[in-house]
């Protein structure tokens, strides 16, 4: 999950994933409400979330697609050779640039 304030990312934070495909992805309940719960004690929120796509191009899937839940945030994905960041809008994937800050 990514967690910030608005449009800055600040952390990357890991959840466990319950499903049992490889290939699939189902975000564990308990860590998406613990995550929640530390990003507000810290006076931040998440703003969206990341996942790979490793045998494919960084664009949102027709599961993806079907499985957005937040409008509004952001969905950044890691493709074979590249990384797009995306906003959810009226239930569509608008891409979105973005500065990397070290």
């Amino acid at each position: 999950m990514l967690v910030g304030r608005e449009d800055e990312i600040l952390q990357a934070v890991e959840a466990r994933n319950l499903s049992e495909d490889p290939n699939r992805y189902l975000l564990d309940p308990a860590d998406h409400i613990a995550i929640r719960r530390n990003a507000r004690a810290a006076g931040l929120a998440v703003v969206g979330f990341y996942h790979s796509h490793p045998h494919s191009a960084a664009l949102p899937s027709a599961t993806d697609q079907a499985e957005a839940a937040y409008p509004g945030h952001l969905y950044l994905i890691v493709g074979v050779d590249e990384v797009r960041l995306f906003r959810l809008a009226l239930g569509n994937f608008v891409e979105t640039p973005f500065v990397t800050v070290t």
